[in-house]
């Protein structure tokens, strides 16, 4: 009769550099199988990719001549005045640039509450049944004085913040910047030249110049448009319905715009007021 074999010896038979070689390959098999999701990444400021000029064809005659030579600064097109049609010209003429996503929309919560979302969400009741689409806004820069805002509307997510990246691009201006602040008296660009009023919709916004130190004393999603123009420190004031997030934001960068409207002398700190 054979003699029964205890788990020490069995365990003795058996190499380990087999055992080795089993884990490992299980292991490759799981991944064929069941491969590793994506880390999505944080929420937040996001660096534009590097533009390729040498691969761009460009559609316009001013995308031609930005990719000849013929214009190498974009305060060249902005001081003319001539609209820009391809958000490439913008990718070409400034680097750096950076986006980040403004909170626009609510989330669906318990109890009839919820919490600021990045995508604004719509509905609509047909006989199909009902049609979703979403909404964003963005705000694009390079932190030393360009900055724009675009608004992007599609039936999923990413279309919508592409259009919206989009169109940030193409309403690009610079933004006069400067110390007008009496507390502070140097000749910086920490702050804004002269205080400047703006309205959108029932929202009216007042800005003022802040001497260093101060931050940016303003809600919270209306500071990151100032954070991507290169606005260090700023006082603000608004009026209205400023709970219509879209309206508020609009109002801030409808006062940077009418800002770079403004002629300053050299060396001056203080003008009047435009509405």
């Amino acid at each position: 009769m054979p003699r029964k074999t205890t788990p020490n010896e069995v365990k003795a038979t058996v190499p380990v550099a087999e055992i080795v070689k089993t884990v490992v390959a299980a292991e490759e098999i799981v991944k064929e199988i069941i491969p590793t999701a994506p880390v999505e990444a944080p929420m937040g400021i996001l660096t534009e990719k590097e533009f390729d000029k040498e691969a761009w064809q460009p559609k316009t005659a001013l995308g031609l001549k930005v990719k000849n030579g013929e214009i190498t600064n974009l305060d060249q097109i902005l001081d003319a005045g001539f609209p820009v049609l391809e958000a490439s010209i913008v990718d070409a003429l400034v680097h750096n640039l950076e986006s980040d996503l403004l909170a626009i929309g609510q989330s669906k919560g318990k109890f009839g509450g919820g919490k600021k979302s990045i995508w604004r969400q719509v509905q609509k009741k047909t006989a199909e049944g009902n049609k979703p689409s979403f909404a964003a806004l963005v705000v694009v820069g390079n932190k030393n004085g360009y900055v724009g805002l675009g608004y992007g509307k599609a039936r999923e997510t990413l279309p919508a913040r592409e259009k919206a990246v989009r169109k940030a691009k193409l309403n690009m201006i610079k933004v006069q910047r400067g110390c007008g602040s009496w507390e502070c008296g140097c000749s910086g660009n920490h702050s804004i030249p002269c205080k400047i009023i703006a309205k959108c919709g029932s929202v009216v916004v007042e800005l003022l110049p802040a001497p260093k130190g101060t931050g940016l004393a303003m809600e919270k999603e209306a500071a990151k448009i100032l954070v991507l123009a290169g606005i260090k420190d700023i006082y603000s004031r608004t009026y209205g319905q400023t709970r219509t997030k879209l309206n508020h934001l609009k109002s801030i960068f409808e006062a940077l715009r009418l800002l770079s409207q403004i002629k300053m002398k050299p060396g001056m700190k203080k003008v009047a007021t435009k509405q």
